[in-house]
């Protein structure tokens, strides 16, 4: 499996129009381009307080800055989103945008509110080299990675619809982000990097790394480099507990097996009783939820510091499995459990728009006319049973 991130490059940060995107530019290299545009070096830390402190897309309320400065800017400049094309809001609160980017390509971004929080689950590719069974994002094939400017503006966009600029210190509703979206992130962990950077910045959008997580499904040579240079939480897609099985339904363990992906685990950078891995466990019924992979999951995770989520099966059009059983899924987590590893079982949100884990796709690759319509009946039911 050769790495796609260098076969499926994100497209360059312009717009239609021609001029420059300045999201997803580094301080550094904001302020590289400011000066080549003959503009002084201070003005760098002006722009980036605009455009993610205060989320402006307006070179005209940059008022800091002076007139003539700004009309120069959006000569050559803009801050630009991605184009909601689709806002989906479940009856849970759940909330899915689907984004399409000035090239057409299009990609999910989901935003899950909680009583004292709220996360944002990222997309990190347009499509998924991964082809995992049990996940709808693996049906729709790799078109290519998101540059750092895509990754980032889902957030942005997410601060918008949620009318948070500047971000409020405390009783945030976007507070958690969540690299779980579409797509393997270390698949693209240039850009995600990028990305991820910018976010955390201090000075901007400042979501500190203890709350983003970073979700991988075992690109092993890169889990170090992601630890040691971010040092974000880790999430592991693990789903099974022997190579036969993983095999079969996550076929990037015919490249990095088990043994290699727990030694990767095991030696995750900033790793400790306080700062566990996540392993991400979905609950088939009859393939990987009975009391002996219980056991296995155990003896897999000795030595690591962890917790595993429970993911009951979320089904979509063609699934080739179902969900487990309550009782399966409570029974397997009872075990571990007592075995001294935390296994809280994540509620469902947000199925009723297709916004649950593993049911994410383009809504362009998705639905036929058919499926369409049929989603469009259960929207319009939700919304009249609010009503």
């Amino acid at each position: 499996m050769s790495a796609p991130h260098h076969a499926t490059l994100a497209p360059s940060a312009s717009d239609a129009d021609g001029r420059t995107n300045l999201v997803g530019l580094t301080h550094e290299e904001l302020e590289a381009e400011l000066v080549a545009f003959g503009l002084e070096r201070f003005r760098a830390r002006q722009l980036w307080h605009w455009i993610y402190h205060r989320g402006a897309t307006d070179f005209a309320v940059m008022t800091t800055l002076a007139k003539p400065v700004r009309e120069k800017l959006a000569e050559a400049y803009v801050v630009s989103r991605p184009t909601a094309v689709r806002d989906l809001k479940s009856v849970d609160g759940t909330r899915k945008w689907l984004l399409r980017m000035p090239d057409g390509q299009e990609i999910e971004t989901v935003h899950i509110p909680e009583e004292d929080r709220g996360t944002l689950c990222v997309s990190s590719q347009v499509g998924c080299t991964l082809t995992c069974r049990f996940c709808h994002t693996g049906t729709q094939r790799l078109v290519r990675n998101l540059s750092a400017a895509e990754i980032v503006a889902q957030v942005m966009l997410a601060r918008d619809a949620l009318d948070e600029w500047p971000a409020p210190p405390d009783g945030r509703m976007l507070s958690n982000i969540v690299m779980m979206g579409m797509g393997e992130p270390l698949f693209n962990y240039e850009n995600v990097a990028r990305a991820l950077r910018i976010v955390m910045d201090g000075e901007g959008i400042a979501i500190s790394k203890r709350r983003i997580t970073l979700s991988t499904s075992g690109v092993v040579p890169m889990m170090r480099r992601c630890g040691e240079e971010l040092n974000v939480n880790l999430a592991v897609s693990l789903h099974a507990v022997t190579d036969e099985l993983r095999d079969l339904i996550m076929p990037i363990n015919r490249k990095y097996p088990l043994a290699e992906l727990m030694d990767a685990c095991r030696t995750y950078p900033g790793l400790s009783n306080a700062r566990r891995i996540t392993f991400e466990y979905v609950m088939l019924k009859g393939i990987n939820d009975s009391l002996a992979d219980a056991r296995a999951l155990v003896k897999l995770l000795k030595g690591v510091p962890a917790k595993i989520n429970l993911i009951p099966f979320n089904p979509w059009p063609g699934a080739p499995y179902e969900r487990s059983t309550d009782a399966a899924i409570r029974a397997f987590g009872d075990f571990v459990n007592a075995a001294g590893y935390a296994s809280p079982i994540r509620t469902t949100r947000g199925d009723d728009i297709m916004a649950a884990c593993g049911q994410l796709k383009s809504e362009s690759q998705r639905l036929s006319v058919a499926e369409r319509a049929a989603m469009e009946r259960v929207i319009a039911e939700k919304e009249a049973a609010l009503a």
